[in-house]
């Protein structure tokens, strides 16, 4: 089940060209996209835990990507 909702996702991938968009593309493009973020927001929280935080930081977004 996607997180993100399908009608931003699906202007992403018009803004990117395309003319047309199908629904399964759209959720496609959105379980990566969570994936993605999931991978990058794991390694944010130990960047901040290894520098004594709770608080995620851009910066640790920023190194985590």
């Amino acid at each position: 089940m996607a997180i993100l909702p399908k009608a931003p996702v699906k202007r992403i991938i018009e803004s990117a060209g395309a003319a047309r968009v199908s629904d399964e593309a759209t959720v496609a493009l959105a379980q990566v996209l969570e994936d993605e973020a999931m991978i990058i927001a794991e390694r944010a929280i130990k960047l901040a835990k290894h520098a004594g935080r709770k608080t995620i930081k851009a910066e640790d977004i920023e190194l985590a990507a």
